[in-house]
């Protein structure tokens, strides 16, 4: 355990102005206020805030971080309280154990939108002081360090499996790439920890025999670099055992035939050394192809810069190098922490950070905690591929992101807006990845709306939770029309007045703040329009009965005699295809009851039925009646993606006559000069006949793709 002194001249070598009473006061108050308690090791509490602020100061932070990290815990699990801390230590102290307190209250907790809940709270906490997220990661890098002690292996399985989730991507995302590495190596240790024996005992298995293959390739490179001229430092060291594993499970390989465990960095002086060194190396060693990035001319996100090359490099061994300036490293190790603000005096200002505004935008969208983490670890994990605007803005995003993802990283409105997209000049489909160095032009129109495919087609948890806000408010603004027109339906049905006002009478009943809410509940079926009536008029006897449901269906132009059997619902009711995935004869369906609209049929997989997973009780199990007429039409819908070329058209729709389809509608939903996107409605028999037109058509060589739309 660090010794009160010893804390305080570790911070003075790097801060000789560092204010050492309160250090010393901080140190004696954590101490006290944690007394007698301990902890599972059976060592005594306050080793635990020690050693936090130990990890802090060896990231050279200031003297208010290390203050808040030897009282992060005091107001939480302690008698002390935060007005306490405020008058001791002040009112900044006070905000980044505030903020640190606020985020341990409800860890560790197994309900999922608890632990969403917390890492919603650290989002906001960080972007308002972006060292309330420093503390959080010392005070979990030391609790994973001492994780061994829990007795409960589901809880450490527990907290392993979230720090890998949340706090590895997080180190990462804000350069502390020593602390990400320690974090993922213990939490690899509990999670598969019959892997990392194996990996820990092979790796000192080939220490153990003498195989030093370090210091020749570093003294080889070394000597190629001197006698170019070029003075550098050259360090080597074995991946860590998360990384070797994460490489053998994504190659499919066994460790023996793991060619590249060591990797080698070279520290120069200068960026202009930098590509120096990178040619001597180039041209001295033959280079092994895709793995070249340079981060030097496009940092990543956190500000890593650096040269990553492989080579078959000193007596044939397959290396891989990093090349990079002094500064860098020292970034590329301690991220924000290297140049951390009180040096240059300035604001601590979380907002700085793209990828932080980033998740701020998702905050804002997202309809409840778990969604938002839900997105959050989306944004996260991927690796990315770097874009730019026809203006030159560099946009950075996970790898397999599309052109929706990088309009929406634009701006939310682009994202909503967007009708199209140019591709290093060339017109292409909005579903199209993008790869490195990719130039993307946004073409938006106001007609155009998010779309619910887009969100099968989008990687970023900004585009997808933007895209979810925006069929959420479709549904809110159908429901409040459905509404509106069932209240007024039935009061004009009971020859009684509609009177918009009053119908802030239903606010307390039916729990609402508006009059549009009042309309949705009624458009969802939360409340019938029954309900409303007796609300607004508590005396009037209904002078003609309201109908009950009834199973009878809106004939379709060729099948007026056709039904469907539907189980457990009085005769009588309206039944609708639904149009959003147009169900036909031989599908499996579900009947969907919305009040005063009457029963809509989906195909049992259809995605709009995921909003109603909440709601089963309006959910039926229909199915379609063995008596049906062989000549009933039904509407089906298919996409198409056809060359564009003389005569297409004409072939498709050549095909689908021979096939006895008729045509009802079609429409060309991209064209460019490539290829023609489409989406063409038919009149089908069933769902064999459906198929055997689809067969028929991608046996066109006009053809590209055909899909149910």
């Amino acid at each position: 355990m660090i010794r009160q002194y010893e804390l305080v001249e570790a911070v003075k070598s790097y801060d000789p102005t560092a204010d050492e009473d309160l250090l010393n006061r901080a140190y004696i108050f954590a101490m006290k206020a944690h007394g007698t308690q301990t902890r599972a090791s059976g060592d005594p509490y306050f080793t635990h805030p020690l050693e936090v602020a130990g990890i802090l100061v060896e990231m050279r932070l200031d003297v208010s971080t290390i203050v808040t990290a030897l009282l992060h815990d005091t107001v939480e699990d302690t008698i002390a309280t935060l007005e306490e801390i405020e008058r001791l230590f002040g009112k900044e102290v006070a905000f980044l154990v505030d903020g640190v307190t606020k985020l341990s209250q409800i860890e560790f907790q197994s309900d999922k939108a608890k632990q969403a809940e917390n890492f919603r709270k650290l989002l906001l906490a960080m972007s308002s002081d972006i060292r309330v997220l420093l503390i959080k990661l010392a005070d979990r890098l030391h609790n994973m360090r001492t994780l061994h002690f829990v007795a409960s292996e589901e809880k450490r399985r527990r907290i392993a499996q979230e720090t890998m989730e949340i706090y590895v991507p997080l180190a990462e995302r804000i350069g502390l790439h020593q602390v990400k590495n320690e974090l993922e190596n213990l939490a690899f240790s509990h999670l598969h920890p019959d892997a990392y024996e194996s990996i820990v005992s092979r790796l000192h298995f080939l220490r153990e025999q003498g195989d030093d293959l370090l210091s020749p390739i570093i003294n080889e490179l070394k000597e190629v670099l001197e006698e170019n001229g070029i003075k550098a430092i050259v360090v080597g060291r074995e991946k860590t055992p998360y990384s070797i594993w994460r490489k053998m499970q994504q190659k499919n390989i066994t460790f023996e035939q793991l060619s590249d465990i060591m990797a080698f960095r070279i520290l120069v002086d200068s960026i202009a050394d930098c590509y120096r060194a990178l040619g001597v190396i180039h041209s001295t060693y033959s280079v092994i192809p895709g793995r070249f990035k340079d981060y030097i001319s496009t940092p990543k996100q956190n500000n890593y810069q650096s040269i990553h090359t492989s080579v078959i490099g000193p007596d044939q061994h397959r290396s891989e190098i990093q090349i990079r300036t002094k500064e860098m490293d020292e970034v590329a190790d301690l991220g924000v922490a290297a140049h951390w603000q009180y040096k240059q005096g300035v604001s601590h200002d979380g907002h700085q950070y793209r990828w932080l505004r980033g998740l701020l935008d998702i905050l804002e969208t997202a309809e409840g905690p778990e969604e938002f983490l839900e997105h959050t670890k989306l944004e996260m994990f991927h690796d990315q591929v770097f874009c730019f605007s026809p203006k030159g803005d560099l946009i950075t995003l996970p790898r397999g992101a599309t052109a929706i993802d990088f309009a929406y990283a634009v701006h939310s409105s682009v994202g909503d807006h967007c009708s199209g997209v140019r591709i290093n000049g060339r017109m292409m489909p909005l579903r199209t990845e993008l790869e490195n160095g990719d130039q993307v032009e946004i073409i938006t129109s106001k007609a155009q709306h998010p779309s619910p495919t887009w969100e099968k087609i989008v990687v970023t948890g900004k585009a997808r939770s933007s895209i979810r806000r925006f069929m959420r408010q479709q549904r809110h603004q159908e429901f409040v029309i459905l509404g509106k027109t069932l209240i007024q339906r039935v009061l004009k049905q009971e020859h009684l007045e509609f009177n918009e006002k009053a119908l802030e009478a239903a606010f307390e009943p039916f729990s609402v703040k508006t009059i549009e809410d009042v309309y949705a509940y009624l458009g969802e079926g939360l409340k019938s329009a029954n309900d409303l009536l007796r609300i607004l008029y508590p005396h009037h006897k209904a002078q003609v009965p309201l109908k009950k449901a009834s199973v009878k269906e809106l004939p379709h132009k060729k099948a007026k005699k056709e039904s469907l059997t539907i189980e457990g619902l009085i005769p009588g009711m309206a039944v609708h295809y639904a149009g959003c995935c147009h169900p036909v004869p031989g599908d499996n369906i579900l009947g969907v009851v919305t009040t005063g609209k009457g029963v809509t049929i989906h195909t049992s997989d259809c995605e709009t039925l995921d909003q109603f997973v909440e709601t089963p009780e309006r959910l039926l199990d229909v199915r379609w009646t063995t008596t049906l007429p062989e000549q009933a039409q039904h509407v089906a819908r298919i996409s198409l993606v056809v060359i564009h070329q003389p005569g297409t058209i004409a072939a498709i729709t050549a095909i689908m006559a021979r096939e006895n389809a008729n045509i009802i509608h079609l429409k060309i939903n991209n064209r460019t000069p490539e290829f023609y996107e489409m989406s063409v409605d038919l009149d089908v028999r069933n769902l064999d006949h459906l198929m055997s037109i689809m067969a028929a058509l991608r046996m066109s060589q006009r053809v590209l793709s055909v899909e149910r739309g």
